[in-house]
């Protein structure tokens, strides 16, 4: 399937870039379908009277399957510490399947490294071309 992106042009698949990871670069990557699933278990692991808080983070989850921008989204340390808490609860719960499980696992760490950096957790969208994934 193929994915239209800024400029008209077409590509294969679409990642999910975020700072403060895993990789050489201090990156880490993950498949956009597979981080918006993420949206509905924070919602359900997070109080409601602190919903409001992680409204922005909540939107960028579930809008990265419509973005074709490549604008960078930027979380203040505070914003994403309180991401990493919820997306620790979400890796914690029984009912999510091991691949979701370990993807909020690894987002909860470079948002919790981020917010202990005291620097803004970075997100893009990174476009590959081709078979490439």
């Amino acid at each position: 399937m193929t994915t239209p992106t800024p400029g008209g042009a077409t590509r294969r698949s679409r990642h999910l870039v975020t700072s403060h990871g895993a990789d050489f670069f201090g990156q880490d990557r993950y498949p956009i379908p597979l981080v918006t699933a993420l949206a509905d278990y924070v919602r359900s692991v997070v109080p409601s009277a602190q919903l409001s808080a992680l409204a922005g983070p909540l939107a960028a989850l579930t809008e990265l399957d419509q973005a074709v921008t490549d604008k960078v989204t930027a979380f203040p340390p505070a914003t994403a510490s309180a991401l990493a808490d919820a997306l620790l609860r979400v890796s914690r719960l029984r009912s999510v399947k091991p691949g979701t499980s370990a993807t909020a696992r690894l987002l909860a760490n470079s948002g919790a490294l981020a917010a202990s950096s005291g620097e803004p957790w970075q997100w893009h969208i990174e476009y590959t071309a081709g078979g490439e994934h």
